[in-house]
């Protein structure tokens, strides 16, 4: 299997038994795939195709599908890519990680090009709204911090950070502010494109299990979980925080406007939720089914020595070559098993994962208009 092979649809659609939501299973190989991050929207702008990363070559790659019910084809080959980094930018090129490096896809040619090489580690891509630049957190040399460049590739730099960074992100109103998260507490922190600035946005414990921090739509203001108990806000100029709902959001994902967000649930599961931002209510949309797996979602903490300590311990009595990997998909993970909800561009559909089959596949429900909030 190559770059440019197409595979027969693998389509089927349902019905949920408790919400009656509209339903379409895109992928049935028997391995590992799922659409891309909950930061991003898995849908091309026209909503005519939908790309998620497959294992079924053997390795991660890039993979598009026809929606609902069309081909898929194989985008990507050779080295595996980061299964989580695809992002489309606003001219439909696609952006991913392979190895230390950016590199960007054009789905009508499958000519690729290798944007910025930071000889290190990256994290999953994200762009500012213009499609200008690109961030990712990365690892080098021992070293973390922010990989930031052009998305043209004639320019990059690496920010130094002295802990573990996940997720940064461009404001979407002033994109020489990048937002990003720390690991341990305290978790949310800003900085200018240019590396200046750099400040911590809230002070807190390895007790206050802060996540899945993002922006609200298209405004400044940062929206985010602190587990398992409520969904909050931060306005972005003062740092005031106020609470929108309490229950257990745990991937988070705004519309465009910042009236809704949707996120799923684990602990238990109550499907896949919209929040009303102003009013605080919810609705079902439909229930995943996945396996969710991870043991700190079972805590209220992060995740502390004692719990690296006891998931090393299990990966070696498996043998692991990389206990490391092991060890961080059993506190936090494996990532595939979580259901990483999404929306459409006309936010009408959301794409998400589930292992329910036994192998995880990209799903896509319908919002139904008649939705209940409560």
């Amino acid at each position: 299997m190559h770059k440019g092979a197409l595979f027969a649809s693998e389509h089927s659609v349902s019905r949920d038994e408790r919400t009656g939501a509209t339903v379409h299973q895109l992928t049935a190989h028997p391995s590992i795939q799922h659409p891309t991050y909950f930061l991003t929207s898995s849908f091309n702008h026209d909503q005519s195709r939908l790309i998620f990363t497959s294992y079924r070559t053997g390795s991660a790659q890039l993979f598009d599908v026809g929606y609902p019910d069309g081909e898929i084809r194989q985008l990507t080959d050779g080295p595996a890519i980061h299964p989580f980094s695809p992002t489309i930018a606003p001219d439909g090129e696609i952006f991913f990680v392979r190895g230390g490096a950016v590199w960007a896809i054009r789905p009508d040619t499958l000519q690729e090009r290798r944007v910025a090489d930071f000889m290190g580690q990256l994290g999953e891509c994200s762009l500012n709204r213009e499609g200008t630049h690109f961030v990712a957190a990365c690892r080098r040399n021992g070293e973390w911090g922010i990989a930031v460049g052009r998305c043209d590739g004639l320019e990059g730099e690496f920010i130094p950070f002295p802990r573990t960074i996940i997720h940064p992100q461009f404001n979407p109103v002033d994109p020489h502010w990048i937002e990003f998260a720390a690991d341990p507490a305290p978790r949310m922190h800003r900085v200018r494109l240019g590396g200046e600035q750099l400040e911590c946005l809230h002070l807190h414990g390895n007790d206050e299990f802060v996540v899945h921090e993002t922006f609200l739509g298209e405004t400044s203001d940062l929206v985010f979980t602190v587990w398992p108990h409520a969904l909050k806000k931060m306005s972005w100029r003062t740092r005031e925080i106020t609470e929108i709902a309490r229950f257990n959001a745990w991937h988070i994902t705004p519309n465009r406007a910042g009236t809704k967000i949707l996120c799923d649930t684990v602990h238990p599961d109550r499907g896949l939720q919209l929040v009303d931002v102003a009013s605080g209510r919810r609705a079902t949309i439909c229930y995943p089914e996945a396996s969710s797996q991870g043991t700190q979602w079972k805590k209220s903490r992060y995740a502390l020595a004692e719990d690296w300590a006891a998931a090393r311990s299990a990966a070696e009595k498996e043998k692991s070559l990389s206990w490391m990997e092991m060890a961080a998909d059993s506190v936090y993970g494996p990532q595939w098993t979580h259901p990483h909800p999404s929306f459409s561009p006309d936010e009408k559909l959301v794409a998400f994962a589930s292992d329910r089959t036994g192998h995880t596949q990209v799903y896509v429900a319908e919002i139904p208009e008649n939705l209940e909030y409560v």
